[in-house]
């Protein structure tokens, strides 16, 4: 098994085999992997980052491996302007789903709750496979999630 401690990032370095991985195993730091070429890897990489499409890994030995987002069961939420676009993703957001955004549409793991919320703001559903790349979230490399209770309400979690 190869073993991969190394997120070179964005690199335009050409790698020699890649890995496609579901979001759910993009986000965890230690797995152990088939990559697309047949060879076993090992994740050894810093806690809390999350992979992202296209992201170089470098194992011990050199050898250079390229993150695809593997596609899986997604729902497109598509606004038809702006204004239901903003309402959406600040209701969503007031859910604190994890959420892929491009101009005009929204990406989220299939879940009946959400997808009744999302068309009862207006949003045109659309069902398929996709790979999901979501935003990273607001504190994403500032030293972890905090919660100040001086900003005049309370958080429920």
């Amino acid at each position: 098994m190869l073993r991969i401690t190394q997120n070179l990032g964005q690199t335009t370095e050409p790698a020699q085999d890649t890995l496609t991985l579901p979001f759910e195993l993009r986000r965890k730091g230690r797995l152990r992997a088939l990559s697309d070429a047949g060879t076993e890897v090992g994740l050894f990489l810093e806690r809390g980052q999350v992979l992202a499409q296209g992201d170089k890994l470098l194992s011990e030995c050199g050898r250079l491996f390229e993150v695809v987002a593997r596609a899986e069961p997604m729902v497109t939420a598509h606004a038809a302007d702006w204004p239901g676009f903003a309402r959406a993703c600040y209701h969503l957001g007031n859910r604190h789903v994890t959420l892929e955004i491009g101009p005009l549409w929204l990406r989220f793991p299939p879940d009946h709750v959400l997808e009744h919320l999302a068309e009862h703001l207006g949003l045109r559903l659309e069902h398929g496979e996709a790979p999901f790349n979501p935003e990273s979230g607001a504190y994403q490399g500032l030293g972890g999630h905090h919660h100040h209770d001086d900003h005049g309400h309370h958080h429920d979690h």
